[in-house]
């Protein structure tokens, strides 16, 4: 996949440069074993990952608790994305001016003082200003522990230490709500924030312990210390109105409404505003100019892609499940913990594949699988579905993520200097977090879009005048009659279950519908997948490293 000289492609740097950069990427070895220092990254990157779903299900109850609507509530989820996503794309920047171990130390402080105050938050509005900083600090977390993992692995064995990383990437988000859920029904919504903090002291005291600067980052330490107030401006406005926008466009019937029209203007202002500045400032708060190097470019994209499709399926499975077939959120918990263990299983097995095999066909073979399984999903799906059926589905839309993580975090790597691995691990990281918002908001839309034309097409051929719905009608009119209900209501009442019967298909359809759609993204994925280069895999040093 990689755009090096390896493989006969335009690396982004010249090759003195590349040789200088992969001098002392390959010189140095950190004192510790890499391995500890993988688990002690990817649990501080767990811990933050899995806050991005934990609190969806306890809204309902924050919402009584602190005396607000349902709809106020949704804001604790909207400004921790928010602050969140604002981090991510300058956390390259930040690690260099102030030191890698030492941001992300300052991030685990942050994030783990801030879990604590939101536990103890007395009211919404308190609750919300915390979650913003917990977002702030939660930010850094993902792109920095992906960064040390580039650092102290060399490049034959990042796969294995990216599917390390990788299981906090995609299990998190998964057993976040169960976990969320038997949290809040066992003990209170507060402990899914005080949770973090024996998590994050143990992990502050670790990474203090055991993790260290490689040398050349200390010496680009505290060398971009001038702040680009334009880009930081230009970041909050673009990303912070994007996200809203994505957050509430569903909820606010999208372009219909004066304020998602005027936050996607914002958003568009902004970050093309953004892109143009940051492209010729000297100093920039988030490298753009990467973007030259078309293998980090494709890398980022598919990315993107991959978080609108994982965070599609994740949010429909158990939408599904509880809202028309009637599981309880650990019964659907329960359900999709089969495809956590599958990929928990996968995600090493892909890691040594990776050193075998080329990333190019990795990734093919991925979307491929992605494909077929989310075009199963659209042709298996009703709602007579067993639990071992569904079980098997959701094994099945997972079964392709790890041979697509892996790879395309490994591919964005290669052909770049090793002092802006924590550049490429934030941008890596933002791409997939917004992926993961559009996905979301995508599929609220196209579920509840499609559920009302299939509902028009359906009331409009149910009519009296069809015998089988008069049948119907007469059935369960006799078996209520006979349960003790009078002739009158029991009328009355076979006509709500026609009705409810007809939503419910109406709303199957749309799912139907929607998984239909991803299995065709999947598919355009895999044709691109073969037009990226080919890289060398298993090499001990990658030029321009």
């Amino acid at each position: 996949m990689a755009d090096t000289p390896e493989s006969g492609g335009n690396a982004s740097t010249s090759p003195t440069a590349s040789a200088g950069a992969a001098a002392p990427a390959s010189a140095w070895v950190p004192k510790f074993n890499p391995w500890l220092i993988a688990v002690v990254v990817a649990m501080a990157a767990f811990m933050e990952v899995l806050d991005t779903s934990i609190a969806n299900v306890a809204l309902p109850y924050m919402a009584g608790s602190l005396g607000a609507s349902n709809d106020q509530s949704t804001w604790v989820l909207t400004s921790y994305l928010v602050s969140n996503a604002i981090v991510l794309p300058i956390s390259g920047w930040l690690s260099n001016v102030f030191g890698r171990k030492r941001f992300f130390m300052s991030c685990l402080v942050v994030f783990t003082i801030s879990s604590l105050l939101c536990g103890i938050a007395p009211s919404l509005s308190a609750i919300i200003i915390f979650r913003v900083l917990q977002g702030l600090g939660g930010g850094g977390l993902q792109p920095m522990a992906q960064a040390i993992l580039a650092d102290v692995f060399p490049p034959e064995k990042r796969g294995l230490a990216f599917a390390v990383y990788g299981v906090t990437a995609v299990i998190a988000p998964t057993i976040g709500p169960t976990l969320g859920g038997w949290i809040t029904d066992n003990y209170t919504w507060r402990w899914i924030f005080f949770i973090n903090l024996p998590v994050g002291i143990l992990a502050l005291y670790l990474v203090y312990r055991l993790v260290e600067d490689p040398p050349w980052l200390k010496r680009s330490s505290g060398a971009g210390l001038k702040i680009d107030y334009i880009g930081v401006s230009l970041l909050t406005l673009g990303i912070g109105a994007l996200q809203v926008m994505l957050d509430k466009g569903q909820e606010d019937d999208w372009f219909g409404s004066r304020f998602i029209v005027t936050l996607a203007i914002l958003a568009g202002v902004g970050l093309v505003s953004l892109v143009l500045w940051e492209w010729f400032y000297k100093n920039p708060i988030v490298e753009v100019r990467l973007y030259k190097n078309l293998n980090f470019l494709a890398a980022n994209g598919m990315m993107f892609v991959l978080g609108i499709l994982y965070f599609a399926s994740l949010v429909m499975m158990p939408l599904f499940l509880q809202s028309l077939m009637g599981y309880t959120a650990e019964s659907a918990g329960l359900l999709l913990s089969g495809g956590g263990l599958v990929l928990l299983f996968l995600m090493p097995v892909v890691g040594v594949l990776s050193s075998k095999v080329q990333a190019r066909y990795l990734i093919a073979f991925g979307w491929l699988v992605l494909s077929i399984s989310m075009y199963i999903s659209s042709r298996q799906l009703d709602l007579e579905v067993s639990f071992r059926s569904a079980a098997i589905l959701r094994i099945a839309q997972v079964f392709g993520l790890p041979f697509l993580f892996v790879p395309i975090n490994l591919a964005s790597y290669v052909g770049m200097p090793a002092e802006k691995s924590g550049s490429v691990a934030g941008l890596v990281n933002f791409m997939r977090n917004i992926g993961s918002s559009v996905g979301t908001s995508m599929v609220t839309t196209l579920i509840e879009r499609r559920s009302q034309v299939h509902q028009a097409y359906l009331v409009a051929n149910v009519t009296r005048g069809r015998p089988e719905l008069l049948i119907q009608l007469a059935g369960l009119t006799e078996r209520l009659k006979a349960a003790g209900v009078n002739a009158e209501r029991a009328a009355m009442q076979a006509d709500a279950i026609v009705f409810r019967n007809v939503i419910g298909q109406a709303t199957t359809l749309a799912y139907l519908d929607t998984f239909l759609y991803l299995a065709v993204a999947s598919g355009i994925m895999f044709l691109l997948a073969f037009a990226l280069r080919k890289n060398q895999p298993g090499r001990r040093r990658i030029v321009a490293e």
